[in-house]
């Protein structure tokens, strides 16, 4: 399996986990938690995430451009 699918793959998954955290954030509402996380630490956790995501966007886009370079 290609490099760059496998960051393809973690680019979606982690930008999905990204909004369920986000949407938590919005559901736990101030000063309140779900799931046992407040509000404050869903925010945090949708900010590293989505960061993830866009990192192993970029990753696999500039892995995807290598290994097309060198098929030729």
């Amino acid at each position: 399996m290609k490099k760059s699918s496998i960051l393809h793959g973690i680019s979606i998954i982690t930008g999905i986990w990204g909004f369920f955290a986000l949407l938590g954030a919005w559901l736990a509402g101030d000063g309140g938690t779900i799931f046992g996380f407040s509000q404050l630490h869903c925010f945090y956790d949708a900010i590293v995430f989505e960061l993830i995501s866009i990192s192993a966007g970029i990753c696999a886009m500039y892995r995807r451009q290598i290994e097309s370079e060198n098929k030729k």
